[in-house]
């Protein structure tokens, strides 16, 4: 999908650089599978803030996407390609044969009218959900499940996908989006392709009162604060604050967060690409 720049009439569209949406061709949702959002904007149940800087935002309903794809040997025809305001992705409107439709998420390259299936025995093509086992060598794949009948875990969000590199035994290997490389049960399930709106990193809001449409209140930095209020607090004039820290006190950059046993590393083939490894 393609991205649009803007002449600058405005001050809010000199740097704001949108989506075309080209690939959306409806913007009714399908009423049966919408179900309310209740907005919090950061309070408890006691109507205290327990998350700063959320707030406002437009009215949303939530769309119920099929991560499962568990609706096997029933063939699916695409009906639409819709925009999801609550994921980076867009997401695919399907009916099945049976008349039940469902929501999900739109691979790259879908189009209206095409068929997909899941299941056993069915050619690993663009948006069919097939177990690990299966699917060829060197295919890219996304909404990766970690656990069989979990549903997709791994790779949903806009342009992201893994690639099936190898298979040993009963686990397949997987080199996800970070560069992390992991093994996988090949009963799990994934869907064949990328997601769709890969261009989504290359967008630009242009101005403050988007980010509020998205219900992200104003964030202020560490350093403007009081000592009382951040470890980065304080200081004559304008202090650099000392060494990069949360308001909690954990360190920002390069302090490992992640438990030294943690169960998952038995199935971490090589971890993800950083500036320290």
């Amino acid at each position: 999908m393609a991205v649009r720049k803007f002449k600058p009439v405005t001050p809010g569209q000199r740097h704001k650089i949108i989506s075309t949406y080209d690939e959306v061709t409806t913007s009714t949702p399908e009423k049966s599978l919408l179900v309310p959002i209740k907005r919090t904007g950061g309070r408890n149940n006691q109507g205290k803030m327990t998350m700063r800087y959320i707030g406002g935002g437009h009215k949303r309903k939530y769309r119920i996407i099929d991560f499962l794809r568990n609706k096997d040997g029933v063939a699916a025809t695409v009906e639409s390609v819709e925009y999801d305001p609550n994921r980076t992705a867009l997401i695919a409107l399907v009916v099945y044969e049976d008349g039940e439709k469902r929501y999900i998420l739109a691979p790259n390259g879908i189009k209206v009218g095409q068929t997909i299936r899941s299941g056993k025995g069915i050619a690993p093509e663009v948006g069919n959900a097939l177990t690990l086992d299966e699917i060829p060598l060197g295919t890219l794949v996304h909404n990766i499940e970690l656990r069989p009948g979990q549903g997709g875990i791994l790779a949903r969000s806009a342009g992201s996908y893994g690639q099936l590199t190898s298979r040993d035994g009963k686990f397949a290997i997987i080199k996800l989006p970070s560069g992390e490389s992991r093994m996988v049960l090949t009963t799990c399930r994934a869907t064949v392709g990328s997601v769709s709106n890969s261009d989504h990193g290359l967008e630009k809001s242009g101005k403050a009162g988007r980010n509020r449409w998205l219900g992200r209140r104003p964030r202020v930095r560490g350093v403007v604060m009081n000592p009382v209020d951040h470890p980065m607090g304080g200081g004559e004039g304008r202090a650099s604050g000392g060494h990069p820290r949360s308001r909690k006190g954990i360190p920002a950059k390069g302090y490992k967060t992640r438990a030294k046993r943690k169960s998952s590393d038995k199935y971490i083939v090589e971890k993800r690409k950083t500036k320290n490894n």
